[in-house]
């Protein structure tokens, strides 16, 4: 269909949306439809016609309300993908037709919005000035990670007397009073872990081993299952086991065992390296987040809700399709947080594209030479892994954005949090 027959105007809406109002004269449409109905009546069997010989008035009669489905879908497919290479637009979303016009031997008209690729210009990427918080890693960030290994290590022991403390280990057996021959049902678990409710977990703790109670419980406000919220209970719990944990103690064979570390100490140095490197890592990556937050500030622009609405599809997984009304809820939920995770991709996008920051091959390749040379595997075999699993693409854009972000570091001023 030649797209300089029709009649065509272009609206621009908010968030990049775009309307095409289109006319297609009715000869167009007349030859169009003719066109179909010979189809049609040459390859249609109809008792007392010969093959191919239907004549185009039983042709209607039998397939009219058909025929002009057929038609419009055809033609408006058509108009709309000659008008869109015409004028050049690339829509991001699906056409949604609308304001659909059509009479036989009159013009078509029909509308159909879609959106566009947003297109900005980041004018401003430098003089920002931002600070970076830095965890500081002591003896005490090293002691807690050392006593969580022992917990690992740890061995539970019956104690026979005693009320439960905090960090013990309890078996328990519960009972609803209020629900006619409900049977005890047994569970375990420690408490302070936020295992049970607590109203449960305060009343075990008045029980040695082998006793009961009877309690009245009420079921907090954030509890799972909401028509339970607020609702009180009453139970009988018998505490059948008490144990508490028994560490290992904190010298050099703790550390073998462990790991290879022939000292405590060696334990020791490791973890805190360990930990200065996460402290790093996480310096990082709120820096990248707050100088992002800057660039947004400075270089406001709008995105398009369909790229909103890919986003959050994309959170909540493809496997679980939304319906309209389900995404309309979402949307609610977390337009906002999609929003922002969307603008932040487009201007590291446009940054890299701009200020020619995309990673080369020759970068890909050296990292791909890092990955197999700390992982004591050939380069060529690391290289056809990713590329197999998908993750090469996603390791140059990677490396990419950490381009971008020396720049945009170059370009500001970073102050370090005392």
């Amino acid at each position: 269909m030649d797209p300089s027959r029709l009649q065509v105007s272009l609206e621009e809406g908010e968030r990049w949306r775009r309307t095409l109002s289109i006319t297609i004269p009715a000869d167009l449409v007349k030859a169009e439809r003719a066109a179909a109905v010979r189809k049609l009546s040459s390859r249609v069997r109809l008792p007392g016609f010969r093959s191919g010989k239907v004549p185009a008035s039983v042709i209607e009669k039998r397939f009219g309300p058909a025929l002009d489905q057929e038609l419009l879908d055809r033609v408006i497919g058509e108009a709309y993908r000659g008008v869109l290479e015409e004028q050049e637009l690339r829509p991001i979303s699906e056409g949604e037709v609308s304001e659909v016009d059509y009479k036989r031997d009159a013009d078509l008209s029909f509308q159909i919005s879609f959106d566009v690729a947003p297109t900005f210009e980041l004018a401003n990427t430098a003089g920002f000035q931002v600070e970076r918080k830095r965890m500081k890693v002591g003896e005490e960030e090293v002691e807690k990670v050392l006593t969580r290994l022992r917990e690992q290590q740890g061995t539970w022991v019956p104690v026979e007397t005693g009320t439960p403390q905090e960090g013990d280990q309890v078996s328990v057996r519960i009972q609803r009073l209020e629900v006619e021959g409900d049977e005890p049902r047994a569970y375990e678990f420690v408490l302070g872990k936020s295992e049970a409710i607590p109203d449960v977990e305060e009343a075990i703790r008045t029980l040695a081993p082998g006793e009961e109670g009877e309690f009245t419980v009420t079921f907090p406000e954030d509890f799972p299952t909401e028509e339970r919220r607020g609702e009180t209970d009453r139970l009988r719990i018998f505490l059948d086991t008490r144990k508490e944990m028994e560490l290992p103690e904190l010298d050099d064979a703790f550390a073998s065992q462990v790991g290879d570390f022939e000292t405590l100490e060696a334990l020791r140095e490791r973890v805190r390296n360990d930990l200065e490197e996460e402290a790093d890592e996480e310096a990082e990556g709120s820096l990248r987040g707050r100088l992002l937050e800057e660039l947004l500030g400075a270089n406001p622009f709008e995105v398009p809700v369909s790229m909103i609405d890919q986003y959050i599809q994309s959170i909540l997984g493809e496997e679980q399709k939304l319906n309209p009304e389900q995404m309309t809820e979402a949307r609610a939920q977390l337009g906002a947080q999609a929003e922002v995770a969307v603008k932040r991709f487009l201007v590291i996008e446009e940054l890299s594209r701009s200020r020619d920051l995309r990673a080369t091959p020759e970068e890909v390749d050296a990292r791909v030479e890092e990955i197999a040379e700390r992982s004591k595997t050939p380069p060529g075999e690391v290289y056809a892994r990713l590329q197999r699993s998908g993750r090469l693409e996603r390791l140059e854009q990677e490396l990419t954005e950490e381009k971008v972000f020396e720049f945009l570091k170059s370009e500001s001023t970073i102050v370090d949090a005392t």
